[in-house]
């Protein structure tokens, strides 16, 4: 009888002479010969040469090294002297044959750090055989055995890493060569139903009477769906094990066992892929069982996260899980505590204000479906919890100011004033019968397990068809109505489609009305009307909108949007930009100084910055006739009155130009058109009082805002406006240095994180080139030059960003011509010399 040690030495020479025989030998007899010894131990046919003893020693401390030995020989020259079938038999036998969790081990290795050969090319062949053949089943059914390997923690976890990542693994090594197995649409599918060969094994292994471990297989089914591929894996997997478990007690307990077993950092992933995988409350009970009373995590993700912190899923989703919990007696109770948890979220004014409007929707549906499960017995258990959501509830749905949000207060209102008993007092509200009130009303309605079980596509049908019946309720019910019209139906109707509804309220005629409107009124109408009057009523009156302009622009500024007013924030910029335009420099050191002043919300500082460039953007245009006797008045500047059209001294020799040209005739003319009359630059004598106070405090943290640090978005659009600026102010004096400013401040930033700032930065650089002349450009800023023309340099060839490289070159491009125009110019050289 040969023993263990005796086995094991025997083995290890064996595999030590066939390795020397394989490194030395030129006739290939020999070398098949050695791959066939080698392959023997791998034989488990009862006629085989090797004793069990030699076959266990040499999968457990051989073969791993012998796959080892076959990579780092993959370009001898005895392998290529082998034929094709040889290979395939030998070679390639050895890889399809052996322990699977070290062929894919070896085999992924041996991908991860083979160069691009035919080599390579072999072992990927091999790889798509090995996962074609089932060695994937096999795998994990070796560790489902009480037999399996024993192997360290790491090296499991290694392989179940290995498992999982195949696809990234293999991308990342074969690029545009990858194989369509291993893409994550075919793999993972094909790893799912490898799985569920293996846990067939195990069904089959337990009615035998053999037992067997299901927590690699669960820690696999857990990784997976971590990873993010649940979706693509349990739609393959769920739906099998659904249709197992309908008449199979083994299949339910092996389907418990495997959820049980999933570890708990990665339950979560798991119950959220299945919830959305599965095809009704009963597949799903089936498939997990009284998981959610055994595990506290299983219990939290169903009854609190899939409920109340997350939105995102389909109106299916909470009927397999409420229908689930609804089930089972033992369940049960916990149904009733999702009703109260969920009623409490409903009723929460916080919520009703701070949450958004699809998540108030789908507790709004929870809700609904949690009371419509339950049975008279139990509501009326819950009557007063009940009865204090409908009454609190309904109170902050009802004085939301958005439409949609006292709609679903109304709707759920009528459902559980019908629900319960209210001693005949039912509510009832007058609201648009739309799709989204429609879907709310269906979940009274509950839709049958078994249907939408068993014809998976239907389940959608089903539900639209319960949303599509009020609708034809609702016609009905109008053509009953319209049967109790008297014979009056037959006259023709009078058009009245350009009729105009009468406002109880009109729009304000003077500013101040309209500011002391904003100020103090509670009414929504005389609100909307003063603020879309406002912008007309400053640029008509310029004098009574200096009187009050740094009051208005600040009335404004922390104006909100109480009553839902259409077109709310054009009307409020529109207005801030009319008197930032009209009265200048007092509200432009007004929103310049709020800019860095505390209490202020990021957006209301994007506010400040959007009204400053729109009103330096409409100075800097000219003035159109419209807008020149719109603005007449704060045009002047040395008188307080309107000068009166007849004291023009023009005005009556155009008059007569303009007759004189209409009766003349001319034989040939050149241009008709008059040249474009010149006109003041209104920003340009403004330009600092925009400019300058941006430039003051800004690396001055704050409370509540810090412009260096995390609040990239504001230093962006700051950096972006002043650039704006520094580009309008196109041949004004100040022009040099204004450039000088914006160079200094954004040199500290050239490099920052975040690319908007980065592209800001560039935009500002070429504002700069293009704003200031080419003689100011060389006189006043040549010592920041080199300096700035290195950088973009860098720029253009580093930047991650492409749009902060293309600045970048136009930039350098816009330097090297203003220099070259400059150092061209035989007068500059003069002056600078």
């Amino acid at each position: 009888m040969v023993t263990h040690g005796e086995s094991g030495t025997e083995v290890r020479l064996t595999v030590a002479q066939c390795f020397q025989t394989l490194k030395t030998s030129t006739d290939s007899t020999d070398i098949i010969t050695a791959l066939q010894t080698l392959k023997s131990y791998l034989d488990e046919s009862p006629d085989s040469e090797t004793s069990s003893a030699q076959r266990a020693e040499f999968r457990r401390a051989h073969f791993t090294r012998c796959l080892q030995f076959l990579l780092s020989n993959i370009q001898a020259d005895w392998v290529h002297s082998l034929t094709a079938a040889q290979r395939a038999d030998s070679w390639d036998g050895l890889f399809l044959r052996g322990p699977p969790e070290q062929v894919l081990l070896v085999l992924l290795d041996g991908v991860g750090e083979l160069s691009a050969s035919a080599g390579l090319d072999h072992l990927v062949s091999i790889m798509e055989r090995f996962l074609q053949r089932g060695r994937l089943a096999d795998l994990l059914w070796s560790y489902c055995q009480q037999t399996a390997p024993s192997d360290s923690p790491q090296l499991r976890e290694t392989l179940l890493g290995r498992i999982v990542s195949l696809p990234d693994l293999t991308a990342n090594k074969l690029r545009l060569n990858n194989k369509p197995l291993f893409l994550p649409q075919q793999y993972y599918p094909l790893l799912a139903t490898e799985m569920f060969a293996a846990l067939e094994r195990t069904c089959k292994a337990l009615k035998d009477g053999t037992d067997c471990s299901l927590i690699f297989v669960a820690q696999t089914l857990g990784k997976v769906c971590i990873q993010g591929h649940g979706g693509l894996f349990l739609a393959v997997l769920a739906p099998r094990l659904s249709v197992c478990t309908r008449s199979d007690m083994v299949w339910q307990r092996v389907c418990w066992k495997l959820f049980e077993n999933v570890p708990q950092r990665w339950l979560e992933s798991v119950l959220t892929g299945l919830v959305q995988a599965v095809r009704g409350p009963a597949a799903l009970a089936r498939i997990i069982g009284n998981l959610v009373l055994t595990s506290k995590k299983a219990q939290f993700v169903i009854t609190h996260k899939l409920l109340l912190l997350q939105y995102k899923y389909e109106t299916r989703v909470l009927r397999i899980i409420l229908g689930y919990l609804r089930a089972d007696k033992d369940r049960r109770p916990l149904l009733i505590q999702v009703l109260r948890s969920v009623s409490q979220a409903w009723a929460n004014p916080s919520a009703v204000k701070h949450t958004c409007l699809e998540q108030q929707l789908y507790v709004s549906k929870a809700l609904l479906l949690s009371v419509s499960l339950l049975d008279d017995t139990e509501l009326q258990e819950l009557r007063s919890d009940l009865l204090q959501c409908l009454l609190g509830g309904m109170q902050s749905h009802l004085d939301s100011s958005v439409v949609r949000i006292r709609h679903v207060g109304m709707v759920v209102g009528e459902c559980l004033s019908s629900r319960l008993d209210m001693g005949g007092a039912v509510l009832k509200f007058e609201y648009d019968k739309d799709e989204e009130t429609q879907e709310l009303l269906s979940m009274m309605t509950p839709v049958p397990d078994d249907e939408s079980e068993a014809e998976p596509e239907n389940v959608v049908d089903s539900h639209q068809e319960t949303t599509e019946t009020p609708p034809a309720e609702e016609e009905a019910s109008k053509a009953d109505q319209g049967s109790d019209l008297d014979s009056d139906d037959e006259l023709t109707p009078y058009d009245m489609s350009a009729d105009q509804e009468l406002s109880k309220a009109s729009p304000p005629r003077y500013l101040r009305d309209c500011l002391e409107t904003l100020i103090s009124s509670e009414d929504s109408e005389r609100v909307e009307l003063s603020l879309r009057a406002a912008e007309g009523l400053v640029r008509r009156n310029a004098f009574a909108a200096r009187e009050i302009s740094v009051q208005l622009t600040k009335v404004l500024l922390h104006m909100e949007d109480k009553y839902s007013i259409s077109g709310f924030l054009n009307l409020r910029q529109a207005t801030m930009v009319a008197l930032t335009v009209t009265d200048t420099v007092p509200v432009t050191q007004y929103l310049t100084t709020e800019f860095y002043s505390l209490n202020y919300s990021l957006r209301q500082r994007l506010d400040i910055l959007e009204v400053l460039a729109l009103a330096a953007q409409e100075l800097s245009k000219p003035n159109t006739e419209t807008r020149d006797q719109c603005l007449l008045a704060s045009n002047s500047a040395s008188s307080d009155l309107t000068p009166y059209p007849g004291d023009n001294a023009t005005h009556w020799r155009e008059a007569v130009e303009r007759r004189i040209q209409s009766k003349t005739r001319r034989i040939s003319k050149g241009v008709t058109k008059p040249p474009v009359k010149a006109t003041p630059n209104r920003y340009a004598p403004v330009a600092g009082h925009f400019f300058f106070p941006l430039l003051r405090n800004y690396d001055k943290p704050e409370v509540t805002f810090d412009l260096l640090g995390s609040d990239h978005l504001v230093l962006g659009r700051l950096i972006h406006t002043l650039g704006l600026f520094m580009h309008l102010a196109v041949n004004a004096p100040i022009a040099a240095q204004m450039g000088r400013a914006l160079l200094d401040f954004v040199w500290a930033v050239r490099y920052h994180v975040d690319q908007m700032v980065r592209r800001g930065v560039l935009f500002a650089v070429c504002s700069v080139f293009l704003s200031v002349n080419s003689q100011n450009l060389l006189l006043d800023l040549s010592d920041q030059l080199f300096e700035t023309r290195t950088w973009l340099a860098d720029v253009a060839e580093r930047d991650a960003d492409a749009d902060c490289r293309s600045l970048a070159v136009q930039s350098l491009v816009l330097m090297d011509q203003s220099l070259k125009k400059q150092l061209q110019d035989p007068q500059a050289l003069s002056l600078e010399s």
